[in-house]
């Protein structure tokens, strides 16, 4: 008789359910868009509606369930992923007090006054935790003491937004170190909390519940959380993660020197690395891998999917409609037009997200440079060539960052993942710029098979993650560079390299407006 597990995923844009064989066959989905929520008078706020996000989970669970045509008592167990550095602050009786989103960014002011506090203080910060204070939760929860003192005294736990979703289903608050890491609290080498910087921070350490490793059995889907999804009460619950660390998991990413590109609104260049290194120019983050003993060394380049997606909604009405005229989706019309321009695009160097610094963290004003009126140099297809060149270019200089400072080699293909992974060209050219064979794999949204593989092997299925891990992944195709196209390259990374500080310039000079820019940077 197959097993089956759920997971659940509560995502920046969306919150889903999916449902799982035992062989790592996706069998049912339901998937929702959330908003979160700008609140009055609060710049750059972005909060996370606990009640709200937690009736949309629980409709997709119901959902996924009845699209994979099971009964509810026939999964075996349930695991949980989201968004990482979004938190949850609870009272003493585990009700929720207050919760924000990832990149909410309310805290410019107490990140500024932290760094003005002492120029070390977040070197020191860094050096434990391998984060920077820009998305961390100390400037959050100085936010709150200033801001919603009332909220700050009731306070009595925090956790991540994977833990509250487990924390509803079984009525235990708990962390694990993948996403906890992300508070910029948490000693990633030893996976636990460090009392050290908790005490430097002020904060009371009983705000900091249990962490617990990914894999570990919680408890089970009390009566309550039964009633509002439909799942078994005592359906077990498995300790998960955070959504990259997951997402590499389901990669089958988890030994030491794998690395993962994953290409969504975000992309993420992730390499594999042992504990216990981190990079002196803090240019790169440092975050516990869902593998114990393995830190995973983290750049990320902003706004790549929702740049092509503002570009295929503001300039490409007309090959919307040929699109569905042909039965195809857009992109792969778009691809089909940019694979008839030459590599390099005519010289056009797109400014969007910059390479990774993470200590340091703002881009440039949105722009193309070396545009033409000469006819056919500045066309659809060659801007959104550029596009998806340049993506590729800032995930080399990002992955060679890491291998720098790390001093760990890539000896295996680099795993190619999420939407940006179903384009063929989008494929080729990684592979070409990185000069290295790119893997794609069979399941491409491999956020969610890495929560089914923690749920195999919590409920003893597996001997360990990593044997899940790779297991349930499989590889569907290699790509292999053409050595012809490194000159080229080269070329188009020395043109960017060289235009992108000068538009960062004018930010700086108050000409243009920084794309993005990390609180108190």
């Amino acid at each position: 008789m197959p097993q089956y597990y759920l997971a659940i995923d509560a995502g920046t844009g969306s919150g889903r359910a999916v449902v799982f064989d035992h062989t790592g066959r996706q069998c049912g989905l339901s998937q929702e868009e959330w908003t979160h929520i700008s609140e009055a008078g609060v710049p750059g706020s972005m909060s996370f509606d606990c009640a709200a996000n937690w009736r949309l989970l629980s409709r997709c669970i119901r959902r996924a369930i009845a699209d994979a045509d099971i009964r509810a008592d026939e999964i075996a167990a349930i695991s949980s992923t989201s968004m990482r550095e979004g938190i949850v602050v609870y009272d003493a009786a585990g009700t929720e007090l207050w919760a924000c989103a990832n990149v909410d960014g309310r805290a410019t002011a107490e990140v500024a006054d932290l760094k003005a506090r002492d120029e070390e203080l977040e070197a020191h910060f860094y050096r434990v935790s391998g984060q920077t204070f820009a998305l961390g939760v100390w400037p959050r929860l100085e936010w709150l003491r200033r801001n919603r003192p009332r909220i700050f005294e009731k306070a009595a736990r925090l956790s991540m937004i994977n833990d509250w979703v487990a924390a509803r289903l079984s009525g235990e608050i708990v962390v694990e170190p993948s996403n906890a890491g992300t508070t910029g609290l948490l000693d990633p080498g030893a996976r636990q909390w460090s009392d050290a910087l908790i005490a430097r921070a002020g904060l009371p350490r009983g705000l900091f519940p249990q962490v617990v490793e990914p894999g570990s059995a919680i408890g089970g889907v009390t009566a309550k959380a039964a009633e509002e999804t439909g799942l078994k009460t005592g359906t077990p619950v498995i300790c998960g993660g955070g959504d990259v660390q997951m997402g590499t998991l389901g990669l089958g990413v988890t030994r030491d020197g794998d690395a993962a590109i994953l290409g969504g609104t975000f992309w993420q260049q992730v390499i594999n690395i042992p504990t216990g290194r981190t990079d002196d120019t803090r240019r790169v983050r440092i975050n516990p891998h869902v593998v114990t003993g393995l830190n995973q060394a983290e750049c990320i380049s902003f706004f790549v999917g929702l740049t092509m997606r503002w570009f295929r909604d503001t300039f490409c009405d007309a090959e919307k409609a040929e699109a569905a005229r042909r039965g195809m989706d857009v992109y792969a019309l778009l691809e089909e037009m940019a694979a008839r321009v030459p590599p390099g695009s005519n010289g056009i160097i797109p400014v969007f997200s910059d390479a990774m610094d993470f200590g340091h963290w703002y881009h440039a004003a949105p722009s193309f440079l070396n545009m033409s009126i000469e006819p056919g140099h500045t066309t659809k297809a060659s801007l959104f060539r550029a596009l998806e060149e340049n993506a590729a270019i800032v995930s080399s200089i990002n992955l060679e960052r890491v291998m720098s400072f790390s001093k760990v080699s890539i000896d295996k293909p680099v795993v190619f993942a999420g939407g940006a992974s179903k384009g063929a060209l989008w494929a080729q050219i990684l592979a070409d710029v990185l000069g290295r064979e790119v893997a794609i794999p069979k399941v491409r949204e491999a956020t969610a098979l890495g929560c089914a593989a923690v749920a195999a092997f919590g409920i003893g299925n597996f001997s360990s993650l990593a044997e899940a891990g790779s297991e349930m992944s499989e590889v569907e195709r290699i790509v292999t560079p053409d050595p012809a196209m490194a000159e080229t390259y080269l070329a188009a990374r020395d043109r960017w390299e060289r235009a992108y500080p000068q538009q960062k310039a004018l930010t700086d000079a108050g000409v243009t407006s920084a794309m993005w820019r990390a609180p108190g940077v």
